[in-house]
């Protein structure tokens, strides 16, 4: 059986999978359903998921519903204990917090400072492109 790595969408990578089928956001999630890696959220990546889905996509509490049910059905979900001050932009660093508390080996992310940082720790930082391994 294969070692599937442990990944960390931000919420950018999640919003694009969730709201525009058929892009490089609906293919990397499709990794994580087919069990190629196994995707980390933590709680406060949900609530910023849904926050926005709620806000640009002015989806309902009924679908806003499914959707937490489903990405924490698919996702391992973490409790991050230290909070980090690597990035100026908060919600990146609780996408470090994330990755650092579930062990992962991947960041996705589409945010300049955090591809700018290539590396925290043993975390590769990745863009969407890359992950698939797009050129």
């Amino acid at each position: 059986m294969n070692v599937r790595r442990r990944v960390v969408f931000d919420t950018n990578v999640l919003v694009s999978a969730l709201a525009f089928p058929g892009g490089r956001g609906e293919a990397a999630l499709l990794r994580i359903i087919d069990e190629t890696d196994q995707l980390v959220l933590s709680r406060p990546i949900v609530d910023e998921l849904l926050e926005v889905l709620a806000r640009k996509f002015a989806r309902d509490a009924e679908e806003l519903a499914h959707v937490a049910v489903f990405v924490t059905e698919l996702a391992l979900i973490v409790a991050p204990k230290r909070r980090l001050r690597v990035v100026q932009d908060d919600p990146d660093n609780r996408i470090l917090e994330c990755a650092v508390a579930g062990r992962a080996e991947v960041i996705v992310t589409g945010d300049k400072a955090l591809l700018a940082l290539k590396l925290y720790g043993k975390i590769r930082i990745l863009s969407l492109r890359e992950y698939l391994g797009a050129p």
